[in-house]
């Protein structure tokens, strides 16, 4: 059994703070079951589901801590995992900026659960990739796919009193479409908390629409663009945005640092038609309501009409700065406006219409300058219509500057990141000057 009820995790996790004979222990518990198809050449060719549950124990001595894992429960084994956490904190050097833990705090009931999800068979997914596979087919085109879905939970409970609960529930769904010359290729990606928000038919179809219509690129020179980048793009350029550490940037290790010291909280940073921020209660990106460090999560604003309004501190780095401490983004919510995709081209003059960016790499911390490439579709824009497919580009950018040259917004859409396997909510959203630094040959 890979999900516990929250009365099943209280009673397993009191048993194993009963055990502890240090200053502090916090009992972690987490779990959960998985199923997933992939799919290659038209073919499903790897299928499963998993179950997993484990439990980690951290004894405090003074600032030594230690942690142990273990994923069997009965009451041997919750002992001995206590008593391997208490050997390994009196070995532990002592840590200058431990925090100790908290005691007994409220946190409001998620909404990260939906029963539709959770209750996923084989057969469920067989049929969702089925229906991608038959689009596939009728164009003519080879997909490869992933389709996941998992139901998980979490629990921590500490000496002090402190107890939470979560579950959640998950699906993604991605797929590239490819012709059998391999010189043109598209790509679309969905993920819910609720499964009968998915249509993976539907999604296939934009994937096999940009690969028929990528089919013979053009070379164009590489320069400054104005470029329509759809939700999947623009969520791989913000997303190494949106840490809003306070420490790095007045240790000046971030774009939030200003010169010379300080942050650039208050300032206005971008174009006022920026507004970011978390909320656990959204209902088309629900989140957790408490943190690992025990702090409860609730709507904040990051970013507000281009001003940097918060920034996330720790609890060591809240107490050094005489501050109150602020948990992380739980999610991240970029307003957007009224246009479509559609209408967003049609205000396009000349630009680039770019699917997907990929292989994004860090070139500058401190201005956040990035660098990857586009794939799976990028078009060239004229007169309010797209006129041909284009080669690929390098791009060297910074999401900040980005921001700065924001000219219009879409409506927001829930995107994956494949690469964190994160979901945000970010609008497509339309840019003056977007530098292109070089042509590419990757499809």
């Amino acid at each position: 059994m890979a999900i516990y009820t929250k009365e099943q995790a209280q009673a397993l996790l009191k048993k194993v703070l009963s055990y502890s004979k240090a200053d502090e222990c916090e009992a972690n518990l987490g779990g959960g079951d998985e199923g997933n198809v992939r799919y290659a050449l038209n073919a499903v060719s790897t299928a499963g589901d998993v179950s997993s549950i484990s439990l980690s124990v951290t004894s405090v001595y003074g600032k030594k801590a230690g942690s142990a894992s273990i994923n069997e429960f009965d009451d041997a084994a919750l002992e001995r995992v206590v008593r391997r956490s208490e050997e390994l904190a009196q070995f532990a050097p002592e840590n200058s900026e431990y925090m100790p833990m908290l005691g007994q705090s409220d946190f409001k009931e998620a909404i990260t659960y939906n029963a539709n999800t959770a209750a996923m068979t084989p057969e469920t997914r067989a049929e969702m990739v089925g229906k991608s596979l038959a689009i596939t087919k009728e164009a003519k085109l080879s997909a490869a796919g992933f389709l996941d879905n998992s139901t998980s939970f979490n629990a921590v409970m500490n000496s002090k009193g402190l107890f939470a609960y979560n579950k959640s529930t998950d699906v993604y769904f991605s797929v590239t479409t490819r012709n059998d010359a391999g010189t043109a290729s598209g790509y679309a990606a969905r993920g819910f908390t609720d499964v009968s928000k998915l249509d993976t038919a539907s999604a296939t179809r934009v994937a096999t629409m940009k690969a028929n219509a990528s089919i013979g690129a053009k070379a164009i020179e590489p320069g400054k663009y104005t470029v329509i980048l759809e939700p999947v793009a623009a969520t791989y350029m913000l997303e190494n945005m949106f840490r809003f550490d306070a420490r790095s940037a007045e240790e000046g290790r971030s774009f939030l640092s200003k010169k010379g010291g300080g942050t650039r909280l208050g300032e206005q940073l971008m174009d006022p038609k920026v507004t970011i921020y978390s909320d656990p209660f959204n209902p088309d990106l629900p989140a957790g309501t408490w943190g690992g460090d025990g702090l409860p999560r609730e709507k904040t604003m990051w970013i507000d009409k281009g001003v940097v309004k918060n920034l996330s501190y720790s609890r060591f780095w809240a107490q050094k700065k005489g501050v109150a401490p602020l948990p992380g983004p739980s999610n991240i919510i970029m307003e957007g406006g009224d246009a479509t995709l559609e209408e967003l081209i049609k205000s396009t003059e000349r630009g680039i219409l770019v699917s997907r960016l990929w292989y994004i790499r860090m070139v500058d911390p401190q201005s956040l300058l990035l660098t990857g490439l586009t794939r799976d579709g990028t078009f060239y824009i004229e007169n309010g219509k797209i006129k041909f497919p284009v080669k690929n580009f390098r791009f060297n950018e910074s999401p900040v500057i980005m921001l700065n040259n924001l000219e219009a917004l879409g409506k927001q859409e829930r995107s994956i990141s494949v690469e964190s396997y994160r979901s945000y909510l970010i609008p497509p959203m339309k840019i003056r000057d977007f530098t292109f630094s070089s042509l590419s040959d990757a499809v």
